[in-house]
């Protein structure tokens, strides 16, 4: 019984002593890492503010090697997590043939990200070198890749409306010279019977390795009517006429089969086209038939189209 008390009294002196030993190991860690410390560290740069009119390629250096001032704790961070500082690129120059960024510069911008308990005493005397694209802009052309089918009896009214319908790409020279139009990505579009409004994104060529284009996507719109048909009865008319000659057709009116919407079917009339048959044509066409030609529709019909593609003739002299 007295054996396990002193046994147990011993255990306990033991990690009395294993703690006032922690304790006091801590309390000179701590005291040291208090106090103010000369070393030298290394920072990683991350280049931030790239000016708009050049691409970033290539750098002389990607760190910088500076001696510090700062207590124990500061070192211990920097140990654990290496620092990074950003090098702001709007203060890039040039002297005509290459992009610095010199030692005095840098320098007050890492002074800057730095806490106020650390002093920058040196630093790399090396001045920072960049190599640059040179930036243009251009405008181009979108073309729609869009495939439409209507629903029987609709007609699409005038043209697909792109917006924007020219967009803005940024690159070298010698990219963006080779590029005439942009193409949306393709997409079907199937039995439409209403008005649409769809947003397509832009294909990139490949190749384009340093050429952004400043807008991504477009919308492509149109306006989708229900359309009637209509035939009407046209007379033709005679053009190159010699003095002296005359010329009968037969028929003497074809009928012209319009598509439009039915308000504008209303509303048309004879006088609206202008069918006609060239006299000049008849050497070229021995069998006595001449090629019918439209020439004239109204802005309001979709299509119009004449049921006979050639007439027969008989020349009479007046």
């Amino acid at each position: 019984m007295i054996k396990r008390l002193k046994y147990g009294l011993s255990k306990r002196k033991v990690k009395i002593f294993l703690l006032f030993v922690l304790c006091s190991s801590l309390a000179w860690l701590i005291s040291n890492l208090s106090e103010s410390y000369t070393s030298n560290s290394s920072f990683d740069l991350e280049f931030v503010n790239i000016p708009d009119t050049l691409l970033f390629s290539n750098v002389s250096k990607n760190n910088v090697d500076a001696k510090l001032q700062a207590n124990g704790f500061q070192f211990l961070n920097f140990g654990l997590n290496r620092k990074k500082i950003n090098l702001d690129l709007s203060t890039v120059q040039n002297n005509g043939t290459k992009y610095f960024i010199p030692q005095q510069v840098y320098k007050r911008q890492i002074e800057k990200q730095l806490s106020s308990s650390i002093d920058l005493l040196d630093l790399d005397n090396d001045t920072i070198f960049f190599d640059f694209f040179k930036l243009y802009i251009k405008e181009i052309p979108v073309v729609s890749n869009l495939g439409i089918t209507l629903a029987q009896n609709h007609l699409l009214e005038g043209e697909l409306l792109i917006k924007p319908s020219t967009i803005s790409i940024r690159g070298p020279k010698s990219e963006i010279d080779t590029i005439m139009s942009v193409k949306t990505s393709s997409k079907v579009l199937s039995d439409l019977n209403s008005d649409f409004s769809y947003p397509v994104t832009l294909v990139k060529p490949e190749g384009l390795l340093n050429t952004e284009y400043l807008t991504g996507t477009v919308k492509i719109s149109g306006i989708v009517s229900k359309f009637s048909e209509k035939i009407i009865d046209v007379p033709i008319s005679i053009v190159n006429l010699p003095e002296g000659m005359g010329i009968q057709t037969f028929p003497n009116t074809v009928s012209i089969l319009c598509k439009a919407k039915l308000d504008a079917l209303k509303e048309l009339s004879a006088s609206d086209f202008l069918l006609t048959v060239d006299y000049a044509m008849i050497e070229n066409n021995p069998n006595n038939t001449l090629p019918l030609q439209l020439v004239k529709i109204p802005n309001s019909i979709y299509s119009a189209h004449p049921l006979e593609a050639e007439v027969e003739y008989i020349l009479k002299k007046e």
